[in-house]
């Protein structure tokens, strides 16, 4: 696998390999990093702290192809660092641009009430469908049972499915 051979480089040293598997993995971990945090600037320092612990420890990694496992054990990490140790109430992301379409109007529904999701659901929600990783990584990078992981998801979809019922009765409630 070509990923595989340039996590082999970045662990014998090589730093231009470290900085491309960075820039491949730079989008997926600013989008688990930003749904955890939810503001900008702990966002990049969770970005910031994530790789340098990765540059400082990559030759702990024992097999190249945990490497995406492994980091994102590290981000998730940091970033529950960073809540935890952060006294201030977490703001809510900000909601996109609203179009006129209800298509759109559905989604931002959703977000918003997967943002609303207590922390351990949220997480393994955003890596299972945001970052599309299979119920064992996540159970790998949560440190958690496979078993976990899946009731985690399926109380997190239950609460979603209430709060989405929620939403179509106000709906038509207003109508």
């Amino acid at each position: 696998m070509h990923t595989d051979s340039i996590v082999i480089k970045a662990k014998t040293g090589d730093p231009e390999a470290f900085v491309q598997l960075m820039l491949e993995m730079e989008l997926p971990l600013y989008r688990t990093a930003r749904s955890i945090v939810n503001n900008d600037e702990d966002c990049a320092d969770a970005l910031q702290e994530t790789m340098l612990k990765a540059f400082k420890s990559i030759h702990t990694l024992r097999e190249p192809a945990f490497f995406k496992t492994w980091i994102f054990r590290i981000l998730i990490n940091e970033c529950n660092r960073m809540v935890k140790s952060s006294s201030r109430t977490l703001p809510y992301g900000e909601l996109p641009e609203v179009t006129s379409t209800s298509k759109d109007y559905e989604k931002i529904e959703l977000w918003d009430a997967v943002q609303h999701l207590e922390e351990n659901l949220r997480t393994v929600i955003l890596l299972h469908y945001l970052q599309d990783m299979p119920i064992s990584q996540i159970s790998d990078i949560l440190e958690i049972s496979k078993v976990a992981v899946k009731t985690r998801l399926h109380r997190a979809r239950k609460k979603l499915k209430h709060s989405s019922q929620i939403n179509q009765e106000k709906g038509v409630a207003t109508s």
